[in-house]
């Protein structure tokens, strides 16, 4: 929650901002000579209405202009190329022969670059994402004599919490931000507090990145014009400070003539001191005294415009970015620092999977706010990213497994917490299955033995490619033999695939056995016992460590009752009823949880905007629930329930019309011994314009949530601050989970939440008794002229197909009353235990752990230069003592700089970050 309050250093900490200038002191009029910094500068979207190339298209045409007249106009003293070096990675892409040019004006100061890598939006992707954002931008900028140490925040919709404590981490000290401040920031320079405290100089840019993007090329015009600017920034201004103007704005190139007419209005007035320098520059002699303090994050769109609808637009994006996301983050990098020998470390491939993700975190990537071709080109980064994400995960999985002393199959908990869970996998079917697992499929055992000739059988080698020959049956070894009478073939089949075994080898040595001869006899033996497929409950499995494959006995097994349209789930710890009359099912005896509701959305992808004439459907035509799966592991039943949707919005009316039949499907599962229950709601979306929101009924009223955020845990209120020219509408983007009145909802990465439902009446004030998660938002325009919520454009007016989302959707959930470790509980439902088949033959136990840490949540684990390295968060507000398990090492900053040794623990301040490199031992 944003608070802001005085500098305790011009005084009272407490006291509030009005009491800032002393209302019994003399006005002393306004100063002599306003100075007047000039920052020449552009910002650089990399994609957006128009894709990559052709933005990078223009880029090197800008570039090559700045560069001529950097080099020939010494009045022009500096550019600032948008705080980002991705945009010099383009440009050099093109123009490699410009490099030693570039690093020239840098060197000298003429152009400033970094510290980012990419500008992102804060929100929409993980905090681990940010951090390496900021350090491949600063590792980048180092050829380039090194990065602006500012955060420069230009055009983020909102920012984190925890920036300030992000940029304290990496050296920086100031920030320049523009949308989300409140209303409470009445100058242009805060101090802006992250959770643990600390903070950073924040200068607040009230009329944006462009307050002076278009200088006239005459001097007269240019007083004018500057005048003007001193008017509008009066109110926010003390009588010294300086009026920042900022001398660029979208894709602009520099203005070649603005050293020659600011050197002309220096002599043609004397109200202003005028001056061309670099940000850095004009921050170093900024205010620090009687400066307010802003706590948190900032999401108000008192002054600029939030755009806070970019978080439900295009969810497949926002799924796909959580997916790519896990798959480095929380998969390929911690398990392969961990399993991998240190001179296996696969840092060329998690470099490029690392520089998907970084593009695609530029607010209009990653927001979806931009053209369909760029979106396109957003998914495709997002799907190689996992791809190789889940490619290295498999390959350390494999090493772990040929590191194993027993043969047999191993669960692998990638999850720095200890944890029991359910787990998959197939098994050799001896006798009647146990009564600690559930079955799901079985198959009988194929020995047994075909007579082949040779020419058959080279023809069906051609068709072999690996060792796998369905999705539960691999060759795991093969036996060939030879006499006067033929060739034998003896198969093994297993349920696994063997790690390192070398079928092509033996491809080729059966070809040689039966060179010359087609008709020579080939006698193949199969031997393949029955199998099974079962689920069973695996029981404190260490963090960043594996046990084998023993099924533990189900203290709370899950049962299924059924009575005329309902299902009922129990497990003895939470009960579920699903109610075909209403396509909803309720939890611990409250009903109406999965209640879909679709109304009209007349917006864009930047905002939620409700047509002039809006209808809403809640209620379905036709429901029926149908058990799937009976327990006593893991039940599950499904509601299929149709609806009658509108089918468009028609423009002129603004009235929805038309029809379309959809068949949605919710399916909720329920696991032994848990009390999370999770949801699957998916449908084939027929319908344009509309956002359609799940309600979960709050088991209490609420008049705030606890929402995840980048390594922190946010509070939020039932409002949010805005204006006119946009609505300020209270949904908000969740990270993994939200929690409000008693109930907790976590998913896969952000989804777009409201608490709705408010009542006023009640004793206790204010409360929501709902809270909403939006599955869907279609619409079909990137920007749009005429809202209700949002009456001018925030874009170009550019028709889209891709938003209005036609064809498949889904949206994952789980739900769980009382109170709970919530980011324990999301990776319970999204990182689930991983099972492996080893052969044997290696050093390791059969239980055991790689890695120990207690007592933080653990962000990222990876090889850094060799050495292990630890990233944690403490997203409480107390202190915490973090164990390593007696190994050693020592804290270092976000750029590896040291900060102090320690051994076997340290503390971490509440709301601290923190990141530690072991020695190895």
């Amino acid at each position: 929650m944003t608070d802001t309050r005085h500098d305790p250093a011009a005084g009272d900490g407490e006291a509030p901002i009005s009491e800032l200038v002393d209302p019994g002191t003399p006005d002393p009029g306004p100063p002599a000579v306003r100075k007047v910094a000039i920052v020449p500068h552009t910002h650089w979207d990399r994609e957006w209405y128009l894709p990559f190339q052709a933005f990078r298209a223009k880029l090197v045409r800008v570039v090559d202009e700045l560069l001529d007249l950097l080099e020939h106009d010494p009045s022009y003293r500096s550019f600032l190329l948008d705080g980002q070096l991705a945009v010099v990675d383009d440009y050099l892409a093109v123009r490699p022969e410009n490099e030693e040019r570039l690093r020239a004006l840098c060197a000298a100061g003429r152009i400033t670059v970094g510290p980012w890598y990419v500008l992102m939006d804060e929100f929409l992707v993980s905090g681990e994402t940010i951090v390496r954002n900021l350090q491949t931008g600063i590792d980048r900028a180092a050829a380039f004599g090194g990065a602006m140490p500012v955060g420069y925040l230009p055009d983020m919709f909102g920012h984190i919490a925890q920036m300030p404590q992000l940029l304290a981490l990496a050296g920086i000290d100031h920030a320049v931000v523009w949308r989300g401040v409140p209303s409470s920031v009445t100058s242009t320079a805060f101090w802006w507090e992250a959770p643990d405290g600390s903070r950073v100089r924040t200068e607040y840019l009230p009329f944006g990145y462009g307050n002076g993007a278009a200088v006239p090329d005459d001097v007269g015009s240019l007083v004018r014009r500057l005048g003007i600017a001193l008017e509008d920034a009066a109110p926010f201004l003390a009588d010294d400070d300086t009026l920042l103007y900022m001398n660029g704005t979208d894709h602009q190139a520099p203005q070649p003539w603005l050293g020659r007419v600011v050197a002309g209005a220096r002599h043609h007035q004397d109200r202003m001191a005028l001056e061309i320098t670099s940000l850095p520059a004009y921050l170093a002699g900024g205010r620090v005294t009687g400066l307010p303090i802003v706590r948190g994050e900032l999401r108000s769109g008192y002054r600029a415009n939030l755009l806070m609808g970019v978080t439900s637009n295009r969810d497949d994006v926002k799924r796909a970015a959580s997916r790519a996301e896990r798959a480095i983050e929380r998969l390929a990098e911690p398990l392969s620092a961990l399993f991998l020998p240190p001179d296996a470390w696969p840092q060329p491939f998690l470099t490029l999977a690392w520089r998907h993700l970084l593009h695609n975190s530029a607010h209009d990537s990653v927001c979806a706010c931009s053209a369909d071709d760029v979106v396109g080109t957003v998914l495709h980064r997002y799907a190689e990213a996992r791809q190789i994400g889940e490619t290295l995960t498999g390959e350390a999985l494999d090493a772990l497994g040929a590191s194993m002393e027993k043969a047999g199959i191993y669960v692998v908990n990638p999850a720095a917490r200890t944890r029991s869970g359910m787990v998959e996998s197939v098994v050799v079917a001896t006798g009647a299955p146990d009564a600690t697992v559930q079955v799901l499929s079985e198959r009988a055992g194929l020995p047994g033995s075909i007579a082949l000739d040779a020419g058959t059988v080279r023809s069906l080698l051609g068709l072999v490619h690996g060792t796998r020959l369905d999705a539960d049956t691999y060759v795991t070894d093969v036996v060939l033999g030879s006499d006067d009478t033929g060739v034998d073939v003896r198969i093994t089949i297993g349920p696994e695939e063997r790690d390192g075994f070398g079928i092509d080898e033996l491809k080729r040595e059966l070809l040689s056995l039966l060179e010359g001869d087609d008709q020579l006899p080939v006698r193949v033996h199969l031997d393949q016992p029955p199998v099974r497929r079962v689920l069973a409950r695996i029981a404190g499995v260490p963090g960043f460590g594996w046990v084998p494959f023993d099924p533990a006995p189900l203290r709370h097994p899950v049962s299924v009752s059924e009575q005329e349209r309902r299902v009922a789930l129990d497990n003895g710890l939470v009960r579920v009823e699903l109610d075909a009359a209403t396509g909803t099912f309720s939890l611990d005896g409250t009903v109406g949880y999965g209640k879909l509701v679709d109304e009209g959305d007349f917006g864009d992808t930047y905002n939620y905007s409700p047509p002039a004439h809006d209808s809403t459907v809640g209620d379905p035509v036709s429901a029926s629930v149908a058990v799937h799966e009976r327990g006593p592991v893991r039940a599950t039943a499904v509601v299929v329930a149709v609806y009658d949707w509108p089918d468009h919005v028609d423009p002129h009316s603004q009235a929805r019309v038309g029809h379309r039949s959809v068949e949605v499907t919710t399916t909720v599962e329920m696991r032994a011994d848990e009390r999370l229950v999770r949801v699957r709601t998916a449908f084939v979306n027929p319908s344009r314009d509309h956002r359609l929101r799940v309600h979960l009924p709050l088991p209490e009223p609420a008049d705030h949530s606890e929402a995840g955020s980048a390594f922190a845990t946010v509070s939020r209120g039932l409002t949010a601050e805005g204006r006119p020219e946009e609505v300020g509408l209270p949904t908000f983007p969740a990270r993994h989970f939200v929690s409000a009145g008693d109930l907790t909802v976590v998913h896969d990465g952000v989804v777009e939440y409201e608490l709705v439902d408010v009542d006023s009446d009640g004793a206790d004030g204010r409360g929501a008794r709902t809270l909403a998660l939006t599955v869907l938002r279609a619409t079909g325009m990137l920007s749009r002229l005429g809202m209700a919520n949002r009456p001018l454009p925030a874009g170009p007016l550019l028709p889209l197909e891709g938003p209005q989302r036609l064809g498949p959707v889904e949206l994952s959930y789980g739900v769980q009353r009382g109170p709970c470790n919530p980011s324990a509980l999301a990776d319970d439902a999204f990182l689930p235990l991983v099972t492996l088949t080893s052969f044997g033959g290696g050093e390791r136990p059969e239980r055991g752990h790689a890695l120990a840490v207690e007592g933080a949540e653990v962000a990222a684990v990876r090889r850094s230069g060799g050495v292990l390295e630890v990233r944690v968060c403490n997203p409480g507000g107390e202190p915490i003592e973090v164990t390593t398990a007696g190994r050693s090492g020592w804290l270092v900053d976000l750029v590896g700089r040291p900060l102090y040794p320690f051994s076997g623990s340290f503390t971490l301040r509440g709301g601290g970050i923190a990141t530690f490199r072991l020695d190895e031992g």
